[in-house]
């Protein structure tokens, strides 16, 4: 999973903190305060091992078609409509792919402190979709490419989500390129080579 970004504001128990403090670890009151104007619902910090799709020493950006990958269109990231595009692609893959289960949860990779440390704060955090949302025009900082910030100041989105389940790992990310897309890996949905 790539950083979902660097730089956050959040509400902490001391008060309102504008970024990373050199101690400073987000708390799930903070990441739910994060998460709710992208319709985010949290519910619960998994602990413990989660069961990805994904095959050994790669990441969703490094499989292959064989390895269940399905991409949506490319998106320039200097698009006027992005907003509406990434979203439109996101739901077409989540809804496709079998990211949201009955009661529309999900789990999304968060960091809880700064990506960058030797040894980041990464947990998985069970969500619930809302029949509102907007992942990308909520400029939602938990959902932030930190990679895009190399090349834009503009929001430019990137995360990863993983149904309940663990048959489906659904990740949007920026490329090099300037273009971001989402990538879908579902192994079961690989064509039947024998027929």
């Amino acid at each position: 999973m790539q950083p979902a970004g660097t730089r956050r504001t959040t509400a902490s128990t001391t008060g309102v903190v504008s970024g990373y403090g050199p101690l400073l670890s987000l708390t799930d009151a903070d990441v739910e305060a994060q998460l709710a104007p992208a319709g985010l619902h949290f519910v619960e910090r998994i602990r413990g091992e989660v069961r990805q799709p994904l095959p050994p020493h790669r990441g969703p950006a490094s499989c292959l078609p064989e390895h269940g990958r399905f991409d949506s269109a490319p998106v320039a990231v200097d698009d006027h409509d992005l907003s509406a595009k990434v979203n439109a692609d996101w739901w077409r893959m989540a809804s496709e792919y079998g990211l949201l289960n009955d009661q529309r949860g999900f789990l999304l990779g968060i960091y809880y402190d700064i990506p960058e440390h030797a040894d980041p704060d990464f947990a998985w955090v069970r969500v619930r979709l809302a029949a509102e949302w907007d992942l990308v025009g909520s400029r939602v900082p938990a959902l932030r490419s930190g990679f895009a910030g190399l090349f834009t100041e503009r929001f430019v989105p990137e995360f990863t989500m993983l149904s309940i389940d663990g048959r489906m790992l659904l990740n949007t990310t920026v490329w090099g390129n300037g273009t971001i897309n989402t990538i879908a890996i579902r192994p079961d949905r690989l064509p039947d080579k024998t027929t």
